[in-house]
Parts: structure tokens; sequence; C-alpha cells
């Protein structure tokens, strides 16, 4: 049985990995758990798996939850804040931990975690992409596996194995396209936070939607994918695969190319992480080809989603510039969920916010230049944003 501890269990990945553990009692125990606001859930999961840690991000929400289990015995440990988080990614037997905490706010707890010697399920793309120089040579010193946990670098690991080194010739990342690919893009400046939500495959958090809506979420894991499998951003791509069936492909040096396929389900990569180097029976639906039917692709319009172009001179420029990205991304993305400004400012803002920063400490930023650099991209946006208001 795999000792867990879970960062982010109320949001939609530690949900997801939940209803894993429950499946698979003999195969999966819990041994702490994070959440961010959601008392009630946490509470009631804290009950269900009964971990000997848990935390809440937001420390005035610490008497509800203490409330909520006073009469749970025997207690766990109950800790608040961004420490608190971080105490319990590092604690007690865990082998494994799974980061589903949305945004940059998981990677102190990734580190807190690498450090602690417990191997990474990856499900926070945020962590490389920003922190990608600080966390890489921390897997190395430590010796710990960092197991993507999301569909598509999942995808590419699972095609990876058996593959000799130096085999991987280029990634292919296929996107759905969200919820507006089929939306001529003269319409882009009329849409509202509701239609961005409407994602035609996965469920998903309302953060990564947007993401998905404005293709980001793709460029994000280009970069991902360059820290994870260490091509350069000449041979990563990105093809839009309407179906979701494809959940991302390699083409190896022979020419050959591998595709890993499963039904748009995000469970299946968290159990293969989890699981790792195993393969746990399941009862879930069976992928039926005949049923899917037709499998299309097409190249991404970068005029409709002009944030992959952004991604990409993020990830070529480095140092500190991928994580001035992400938090510009972030902030602008939070804007748009609280109708502060149009869909299509989200790439303005960012683009500004690249546009301004001049990285100081290129290629090996340190883990306070990429907190810096962080810190200063969300306020970047948000004065900015402020700005196109007046």
């Amino acid at each position: 049985m795999k000792a867990i501890t879970l960062l982010g269990s109320t949001g939609s990945i530690g949900t997801q990995t939940l209803d894993i553990v429950s499946q698979y009692p003999d195969q999966f125990r819990i041994v702490g758990l994070a959440a961010g606001r959601n008392v009630d859930l946490l509470a009631q999961q804290i009950r269900q798996f009964r971990p000997q840690i848990a935390a809440i991000c937001d420390p005035a929400l610490l008497p509800q939850v203490k409330e909520a289990i006073a009469d749970l015995t025997p207690q766990p440990i109950l800790l608040a804040g961004e420490n608190g988080v971080v105490e319990v990614a590092r604690y007690g037997d865990a082998e494994a931990v799974v980061t589903g905490i949305v945004g940059c706010a998981g990677l102190l707890p990734t580190i807190a975690a690498i450090e602690a010697g417990k191997d990474i399920a990856l499900a926070n793309k945020e962590t490389l992409i920003a922190g990608g120089p600080v966390v890489l040579p921390l897997v190395q010193k430590h010796g710990v596996k960092l197991l993507p946990a999301d569909s598509e670098h999942s995808a590419i690991f699972q095609c990876l194995q058996g593959v000799p080194e130096g085999g991987l010739r280029r990634i292919l990342l296929t996107a759905s396209g969200g919820a507006f690919r089929d939306l001529p893009v003269e319409k882009l400046a009329t849409v509202k936070v509701a239609d961005a939500l409407k994602h035609p495959n996965w469920t998903m958090g309302r953060k990564i939607t947007i993401d998905s809506a404005t293709l980001m979420n793709k460029g994000l894991e280009v970069i991902e994918a360059h820290f994870l499998f260490g091509l350069d951003y000449d041979h990563i791509e990105i093809v839009i695969h309407p179906q979701s069936i494809i959940h991302s492909l390699i083409e190896l040096e022979d020419t050959s190319v591998l595709a890993q396929l499963g039904l748009p389900d995000m469970r299946l990569p968290l159990l293969y992480a989890m699981s790792y180097p195993g393969r746990v029976p399941t009862q879930w639906e069976r992928l039926d080809l005949v049923k899917c039917g037709d499998l299309t692709f097409r190249a991404p319009d970068h005029q409709k989603y002009p944030c992959m172009g952004l991604a990409y001179a993020a990830g070529r420029a480095g140092g500190s510039m991928p994580a001035v990205l992400n938090a510009a991304n972030e902030q602008a993305v939070d804007l748009f969920l609280r109708e502060k400004i149009q869909f299509l400012d989200i790439p303005r803002l960012i683009e500004q916010a690249c546009d301004r920063h001049h990285p100081r400490n290129l290629p090996q930023p340190t883990l306070d230049d990429i907190l810096a650099a962080d810190q200063w991209a969300r306020q970047a946006v948000l004065s900015a944003s402020q700005r196109l208001v007046a």
C-alpha cells in the first residue's frame, strides 16, 4: 500500500485523486491533506480518509476546520497558511506527494516534498514552468522521481518507456482547442466568462478551463515538456485534436510515431503517476475506437491563440521569464474571471509584462529571483489592468 500526501485536496485534481484512493483502498492510503478555502469539503475528506496531518491555506479558516472535526478521534495535526501547507508536504512517511495546488502557490510545498525525499506526482505544471531551473537540480540531488500527472505529459512519459536515450526527436502536444476552437476570431472580443468556461471535452477547474480557451495551457505545457524531457523548443509542437482521445505523441529518430490514447478522464494519468511503475486494473469505461469514429487534427490558429507565441518566446528567453509569463497569466485570468477585464485583454496584459521584464540572472535564477519575478509580474498586470479601465 502506497502512502500518499495530497496538496490541493478540494480542487479538481484533489477530488479526483481521492476518488481513486476511495476506489482502491488496498493500494493507497492518505498521510496528509492540504486545501485552499473549502472548509466543509476538507472536513469531509479528513473524516473519510483520516490523514495524520492537514492544512488549510487561509489561516482565518483554521478555527472552523477544528470545530468541524472536533468530535473526531484521533485528531490529525491541523495547520494553516503557506507554512502549514509546506509542513504537510514534507511530513511523515508519505512515499509520494500529489501536487494539485493551482498556480505558483504549489512551488514551495513541492520543493519541500522533494527535499524530504518524496516522489512527486506533478499535476501542478507551474512548478516546472516558473521553478524548473531550481526544481530539476533538487530532484537530481535528492534522487526522487518526478512523475507527470497531467494527461499530455503523462502520455509522453508513457510513450517513452523503453525508448533508448537519444531516441526522442519530437514531441507533439495535442490540444482540444478549448471553448472557442470553432468560434471566428473576430467574435472573441465580446465573449463572456460563462462562455469561456464551457469546455467541450474536459471537466476541470475554472483557471485551467480559461487557460484552455486561450491555449495558454498548451503554451505552458510546451515549457514544462522542455524541462521534463529535455528537448529544445524547436522540437516541441502543438496540434489541435478536437476529440481529446490522443493525449500526446512522440516522434523517434527513426520516424516512428507513438501515441497514448484514452478517454478524457484525468483519473487515468493520476492513477499512473500514483502507481508507477505498476498498472492498477480498473473497472472504468473502456475506449471504443469504433464508437469514437474519426480522430482529426489541425494546426492551431496563432491569431486566435496569441498566448502560444508568448509562451514559446518566454521559454526561449529562459531565466525568470517563464515565471513572469506564468504569474502574469494567473493574474490576468483571475481578473477575467472576476469580470474586471475582457477576454482579449489576457494576452495583451501578459505581453506587456513580459516586454517590461528584464531578467537579471540568466540563465540560472535562484528561488528568490523566481519568487521576486512572480510578485513583480502580478503587480505589473494589476497596474496595467487599472489603466485599461481608466
